[in-house]
Parts: structure tokens; sequence; C-alpha cells
């Protein structure tokens, strides 16, 4: 399925637009784009809300007809019950997290032992925890992991992005972790020369246009076949103004979507 992101409101859920959207916002800009899935990713208002606020964002969710997936950082197993708690409330089967999070850099061994306490629950609530590749862990290290771990219910949110930070080729990431994969996140990407030609900026791009080999991504996981979800998301840099940023940020939805529409 496909589904929107919160890194594809980046921009418009910040403070530096004179009306920032709200959760609730972005539900009912996903469904009018005729999405049905929604992925509340690295939300920090998220753990601050009390039940009933919750509760009211869950209804909205399926009020807009969305399937709620959930994203965070970190491991230690107190925070990933939270989000079990969290998941239970909007019915989520999958949440996205990452092994490091802010103040928080476990080794292999502390995140294999975290896991090995933490998955248990996971497999008895039947939700998938799919940890991203990313630049602080390498691709092998986090396949191996997830090996080690041996669950069903955790696997890996592919980013090929990411690891370009590490010198990963994306391309090697997606084939080393393709057997694993249970979340996908969909964004392009590109160098661009700073101005004076000194050094380059990786930033991201409109979907199709930047250099992410999406077909072979497509060709290596096969999300669509195995069920798999693909979750847009924009690395956009700022532009001169907040009406230009809002307007290219809705334009590249368009644009990935569209993509994704026209490859299924």
């Amino acid at each position: 399925m496909i589904g929107l992101g919160s890194y594809a409101y980046f921009w418009r859920r910040s403070d530096r637009v004179e009306r920032p959207l709200t959760l609730i916002d972005e539900f009912e800009d996903a469904s009018a784009h005729d999405v049905g899935l929604f992925q509340i990713c690295d939300y920090a208002p998220l753990e601050r809300m009390n039940r009933a606020e919750l509760r009211e964002a869950a209804s909205a969710a399926r009020d807009n007809g969305l399937t709620i997936e959930l994203g965070t950082k970190g491991i230690a197993p107190e925070h990933l019950e939270r989000y079990l708690r969290l998941a239970e409330i909007f019915d989520a089967s999958l949440v996205r997290s990452m092994v490091s999070s802010p103040g928080s850099d476990p080794t292999l061994g502390e995140a294999s032992s975290w896991l090995h306490d933490a998955i248990r629950s996971f497999e008895s609530a039947g939700v998938t925890l799919a940890l991203e590749t990313y630049e602080q862990i390498a691709t092998a290290d986090l396949v191996r992991l997830v090996e080690a771990i041996g669950s069903d219910e955790l696997g890996i949110c592919l980013d090929p992005a990411n690891v370009v930070a590490r010198l990963e080729r994306p391309a090697e990431c997606v084939a080393a972790s393709s057997p694993h994969v249970k979340n996908v996140h969909v964004k392009d990407f590109a160098f661009a020369r700073q101005d004076g030609w000194v050094g380059f900026t990786y930033s991201g791009a409109p979907m199709g246009q930047g250099l992410h080999d999406y077909e072979h991504l497509l060709q290596t996981v096969r999300p669509r076949e195995r069920g798999i979800n693909e979750i847009v998301e924009h690395w956009l840099p700022w532009q001169s103004d907040a009406p230009t940023t809002i307007a290219a940020e809705r334009e590249w939805t368009r644009t990935a979507l569209d993509y994704l529409r026209r490859t299924q």
C-alpha cells in the first residue's frame, strides 16, 4: 500500500509557516490525496498527548479512511513498550524505529539484548518492529542484528538515502536488506554543487528526478508482491519563503504519488 508519512509535511507542520498543520489536518490532506495509509513518524507531540487526545486522533484517522503506522527513535525496552501501547490505540500493525536515538547510542551487543527483551511483546501483539537503515549503523550490522534476533515481527525499514553518509551505495543497501524489509521510505535524492563549486549538497529531489534507482528497489525487494507498504517522505530544503516552500512540498507529494501509482 502507498502511504504518506510525517516527513511529507515537514515544513507545513513547522513553526516557520503562519498556520502549522495539526496531525488531524495531515490526516485530512492524506485522505484528499486518496491515500489510505499514514505513518506518524518522529512526531514528538504524540508522546505528550493524554489518552483522550490520542483516542480523538485515532478516531480522526479512521474517519479519514486511514490505516496508521507509527515511527519513533530508539529501542530501549521501556520506550518500545510505550509505542506498543500507542499502537494499540491507533490499531497500528507496524512501528518503525532506529537503533540509536538522541541520548542513547547502544552497542550492537546492547541493542541485541534490548531487542531480545522487547520483541516478545511485539510478537504477542502482532505488531512488526522495523529498524531503519541509516548512517549511524552499517547496513551489514543491521542485517546481522535482525537475523540474530530471528523474529518474524522484526525487520528493516528500508531507506537507502540515509546510508550515503557512511559512503554506502544505495543499491547495495537495498540488496543486502531485501530479505528482511518490512517497510519502505520513498524519497529521491541528489547531489548538487554548492555556490562557488566548493563542495556538494546532498539533499532531496522530486521523485523520479534524482539518483534513486527506484526500479531496482521494486525489482529487488518486490514490496507490492510481499505486501510491504511504501511511505512517501521528502528531503525538501527550505525555499526562498514560506509560500514557495509550502507549494514545493505539495508538488513533491503529488509527484511522488503519481510516480508510485504509475509503477504499480
